[in-house]
């Protein structure tokens, strides 16, 4: 009874260690081409996260200058209108 049992034991340790085989060739040059492709597209991710970041940093500084020109508009023509009430009055 032992001796049926070690050789089952034996027999099913070869039938898993000849299944566990790795991959093929052509499985691994497919992955290592979409790891490629992963790491391309995690690149280009980064560089338009990079101008992206760059673009709003140039848009708020834009729209700063907008509302400063703004009020320095708003306050000369409070000044021109001061100008012309004096000249009316």
């Amino acid at each position: 009874m032992n001796k049926m049992l070690i050789a089952a034991a034996a027999s099913s340790v070869l039938v898993l260690a000849g299944c566990a085989s790795g991959p093929d060739e052509a499985t691994s040059s497919k992955l290592d081409q979409l790891s490629n492709q992963v790491s391309d597209l995690s690149n280009q991710v980064s560089s338009l996260q990079n101008s992206q970041s760059q673009m709003m940093s140039k848009l708020n500084a834009t729209s700063d200058a907008a509302m400063s020109a703004q009020e320095e508009a708003a306050r000369a023509n409070e000044r021109i209108d001061n100008i012309a009430q004096s000249y009316t009055k």
